[in-house]
């Protein structure tokens, strides 16, 4: 799995536990649609930490919160 898989999957996974609909999350964080759409479908493959960051503050989560995940700790060092 790679950094971005995990990415879209947490976005996923936290909009799922909260019922909401991708344009629920983007009305929640301030995020243009088209922004979150491209990193779910793919055309953005790197996400800024700001951009997850507003994420986080539309879910009412820390970053710390978001990246505390079993596959996030289990990824392997991309650049060696």
């Amino acid at each position: 799995m790679t950094t971005w898989d995990c990415i879209v999957k947490r976005i996923l996974e936290l909009c799922q536990q909260r019922r909401w609909s991708v344009n629920h999350l983007c009305n929640e964080c301030g995020v243009p649609p088209t922004t979150i759409k491209n990193i779910l479908n793919g055309k953005s493959k790197n996400p800024g930490v700001v951009t997850i960051k507003m994420i986080c503050d539309g879910l009412d989560i820390t970053l710390m919160d978001f990246f505390n995940t079993d596959y996030f700790r289990e990824l392997e060092q991309e650049i060696r």
